[in-house]
């Protein structure tokens, strides 16, 4: 008899649905994410389990490789391509373990792209790294903004970056004027150094695959952001179509009607 098991991941805590090829339910529990505890609830059907179904939350790492590691063959499931049938009027934890197992055992489980472990820690790093820039240009245009504010000019960003912490108290004549720019200037130096730590370890750590050379090729595309591409993609070959690459990058338009209405 086969076996089909299904987790819905939260931060602290799981629930665990096993099912057969009939779709009995065989196994269905909540317990603490601990590594240990599943393990031990997994054993008795580890002969017969055809697959773990794990939804692609952002605390997954952990429980993928843990179980990877224990034999135990594991799929992602997207969540964002699964369509729960839609006359159902409740769901909860429970339901979605074993709808997340029925999935598996009619083959029609939308799954995620397990990206392999090794990799992981240099292309989240280079996720931080984006974070900081965000947070970086955050800072650039609130100076930039009080700039234009209180003495009606306006600064480029290159300019900004280029001001002095005497710079500041010559523009302004309020000391909490002179305060906030000053501060603004400290957290933009701090995260500028910050960038530039992370892209050093970074491009000492990896280089261009052949196949993502090409993107240098790009105007506007420089060797940090190709790498922060290439980390992303992974394994180009996942994507068996053109469409699907570019639905994966956010630049296909999504939406969801029922009777004309969005």
């Amino acid at each position: 008899m086969k076996a089909y098991a299904g987790i819905d991941l939260h931060s602290s805590n799981n629930y665990l649905g096993i099912i057969d090829d009939n779709d009995k339910r065989l196994y269905g529990r909540r317990m603490p994410n601990d590594l240990n505890h599943l393990l031990m609830a997994l054993e008795p059907f580890r002969s017969q389990l055809e697959g773990i179904v794990i939804e692609s939350t952002y605390n997954w790492y952990w429980l993928v490789d843990g179980l990877h590691d224990h034999g135990y063959k594991v799929h992602l499931a997207n969540p964002s391509a699964i369509r729960q049938y839609e006359g159902l009027k409740h769901t909860d934890d429970k339901w979605d373990s074993f709808w997340l197992a029925h999935m598996r055992r009619l083959g029609i489980l939308p799954e995620g792209y397990i990206y392999p472990k090794g990799q992981r820690p240099i292309r989240d790093l280079m996720r931080r790294r984006l974070l900081f820039v965000r947070q970086q240009t955050a800072h650039i245009l609130s100076l930039q903004s009080m700039i234009t504010r209180n003495l009606g000019f306006k600064m480029s960003n290159n300019e900004i970056k280029k001001l002095s912490l005497k710079d500041v108290e010559n523009l302004f004549d309020s000391p909490h004027l002179v305060l906030m720019a000053r501060n603004s200037l400290s957290a933009i130096d701090l995260l500028k150094r910050i960038i530039k730590s992370i892209e050093k370890e970074v491009t000492s750590q990896v280089k261009l695959r052949k196949e993502f050379v090409m993107l240098l090729t790009i105007p506007g595309i420089g060797p940090i952001l190709a790498l922060t591409i290439m980390l992303e993609v992974g394994d180009i070959g996942r994507f068996a179509k053109v469409g699907d690459y570019s639905s994966y990058s956010r630049c296909v338009e999504s939406k969801r009607l029922s009777n004309g209405k969005k």
